[in-house]
């Protein structure tokens, strides 16, 4: 099954390993399990599609690179992930170094799709092996593969793997360090992708799985039983509700603890310091600035962990391409189809990598309308402005059958999110003309257990990017906001606190004119500017703020009772309901103008959702104002 010599390996330049295979077959798992934490993550040179890169060493003592391609199920692309994979596998992307080997990961329960790739990159004349994974699963079903056969039949080495479980590489490790790395001609790749037709490589597919495997003890896909009920016109959508309300109702029964934890131990080193500094500028920015911004913010890391957790299992699990599924007949009624759904859930996490991922929309009318909408999904940003004005101002009441008030009231608020974005979206529908409807083509990965390594791997991942935005652009923005709020000082006489006279208090009366009729005093006004650059920005603004704001006892370490005290129950709602469409962030605004390769469309999106914003605060606080007196 390969060479009995270690090739030569150039000095200095390890040889680079592409990891290659269709969606759901394990490759990315694979790729974790061979590259721990020592991975990159970027994206391609002109595109915005993910690009993972990350390095090992085998038991052997030989050092290798290791590529995660976008899942494709042809080399004769029709998306734009599919392009990536085509290019980078011929070696005609530029910029790109050409890999030295393919490994192509084939899911052994699911042959009959999987081979036709690995078919057409054998023409390429690349090294290659195949690594037949999830054969723990494809044996207790009795399904049974003679795998010197297939290696016979394939030409080339086959190994087996169980990419989520510890030591499940160790197969590929050993075929790797025997593997030979001489430069492959490919020149003439592309040609050889389209050199052969469908129905021939398909008919090849066939032959090889009639002459390696056996289905005669397959005691059937458990998946598809599950499936009557998960996939059941009524049934399913009921339990796809179920699932979100048990989500958000557990961000906040799950999370006091850690939270309490977290804003105890702030509170404690503002404590500290205050004792240990003397009054001044340096006691200031430490305290009422990073402390009193950075700290606002931070204390909700454990709420964004366990939304992330939950996305994580289902996503994990299988359950998420069936939920495309129950979704597609109602997102058709405005005009979209179910392949939008990824590209939306996506956009829970943050709009950006939701742009991103409606590259696969081959419909460019559904692809615009996606990308128009998707920030009205309800970013992970805007939960600790959520959680914070919901914690403040709706009672932590036990409604009985496991419901909390609180929960309850996020969900409401996620699901106005995504009222509002199929509104919006058959608006444009109406607009841009509607589109020829297209039926949802998918395939629906086998359920199984989540896997704890991956699960925390991801929240691993979530948790390093948001204490990143903690440490630069969050506190970055505390510091320049506090020092706009600590200058000029107040003159002398004065009877309001210092931040009242400051820039910052000066930029926040000017605004106050036009949030007024929404009940936005000046201090909320200047936390929504630093806002533009990142959502939860705002919780740490106001933060510093009202630290800057408060004088003497009246002075609290906690925001929450601060703007408990400050605010009447309509500000509160309003402003609950100016973050259900508040204007995107900058980030998100440069990426649409990427992806659309106009301004026009970016400046649409501001426009019209701060148009959304200040309407619905309008009239959620003059209602709110006409009830509650």
């Amino acid at each position: 099954m390969g060479a009995t010599e270690k090739p030569a390996q150039a000095p200095g330049l390890a040889p680079l390993i592409a990891l290659l295979g269709n969606p759901n077959c394990g490759k990315t798992a694979l790729f974790n399990r061979l590259t721990g934490a020592r991975q990159k993550v970027a994206n391609y040179a002109g595109v915005t599609i993910e690009r993972k890169e990350g390095g090992f060493t085998s038991p052997a003592g030989r050092a290798f690179r290791v590529l995660d391609l976008p899942g494709a199920y042809s080399l004769s692309a029709t998306t734009p992930d599919e392009a990536i994979t085509r290019d980078v596998v011929a070696g005609v992307r530029a910029g790109e170094r050409a890999p030295d080997a393919i490994v192509c990961v084939v899911n052994a329960t699911n042959l009959r799709l999987n081979l036709r790739l690995v078919l057409e990159v054998k023409r390429l004349g690349i090294p290659m092996l195949l690594a037949l994974n999830m054969v723990d699963v494809a044996a207790k079903r009795g399904i049974t593969i003679d795998c010197d056969k297939l290696a016979q039949e394939l030409g080339m080495p086959v190994v087996e793997t169980v990419a989520v479980q510890s030591g499940g590489e160790k197969s590929l490790l050993r075929a790797l360090d025997l593997m030979p790395f001489a430069g492959a001609a490919r020149a003439n790749a592309l040609s050889a992708i389209d050199a052969v037709a469908v129905e021939d490589t398909q008919r090849e597919v066939r032959r090889i799985l009639a002459a390696c495997t056996s289905h005669a003890n397959d005691t059937g896909n458990l998946s598809e039983r599950i499936d009557q009920v998960v996939l059941h016109p009524v049934l399913g959508p009921i339990l796809l509700a179920a699932l979100m309300f048990l989500v958000f109702q557990a961000v906040f029964s799950w999370a006091a603890a850690p939270m309490e934890l977290i804003s105890g131990a702030v509170e404690a080193v503002g404590l500290w310091l205050g004792a240990f500094l003397p009054d001044g500028l340096l006691r200031s920015l430490l305290v009422d600035g990073i402390l009193g911004g950075v700290g606002s913010v931070l204390v909700f890391l454990p709420q964004i962990l366990i939304l992330f957790f939950f996305i994580l299992v289902l996503e994990d699990c299988g359950y998420l391409p069936r939920a495309a599924f129950l979704l597609d007949r109602l997102m058709g009624g405005v005009g979209l189809s179910g392949r939008a759904f990824i590209p939306l859930l996506s956009s829970f996490a943050c709009a950006i990598p939701g742009i991103m991922a409606a590259r696969t929309i081959q419909n460019p009318r559904d692809r615009l309308v996606t990308i128009m909408i998707a920030p009205l999904m309800t970013c992970s940003a805007r939960l600790p402005v959520y959680a914070l004005i919901i914690a403040a101002f709706i009672p932590n009441r036990d409604l009985g059958y496991w419901v909390n008030l609180q929960g309850l009231v996020l969900f409401i608020l996620y699901f106005a999110g995504i009222f509002s974005a199929m509104a919006v979206a058959w608006v444009f529908k109406r607009i841009l003309g509607a589109s020829a409807q297209q039926p949802l083509m998918m395939e629906l990965p086998s359920y199984h257990w989540p896997h704890l390594r991956n699960l925390m791997l991801g929240l691993w991942q979530r948790a390093q990017i948001f204490l990143t935005r903690v440490g630069t652009i969050i506190l970055t923005l505390m510091v320049l906001l506090w020092f706009l709020s600590s200058f000029p000082g107040a003159p002398e006489g004065a009877t309001q606190p210092p931040i009242y006279y400051s820039v910052a208090g000066m930029l926040g009366r000017a605004l106050a004119v036009i949030f007024e009729p929404i009940g936005f005093g000046w201090q909320i006004c200047i936390a929504l500017v630093p806002g533009m650059a990142a959502r939860e920005v705002a919780v740490g603004a106001l933060g510093t703020v009202y630290a800057l704001s408060q004088t003497g006892d009246a002075l609290a370490n906690s925001l929450t009772p601060v703007i408990a005290q400050s605010w009447s129950l309509a500000t509160a709602l309003s402003l609950l309901a100016w973050y259900v469409f508040a204007p995107q962030c900058l980030a998100t605004l440069s990426v649409v103008k990427r992806e659309t390769n106009s301004v026009r469309y970016a400046l649409i999106m501001a426009g019209y959702m701060f148009a959304l914003a200040y309407v619905a605060s309008f009239i959620t606080y003059r209602t709110a104002l006409y009830f509650l007196g």
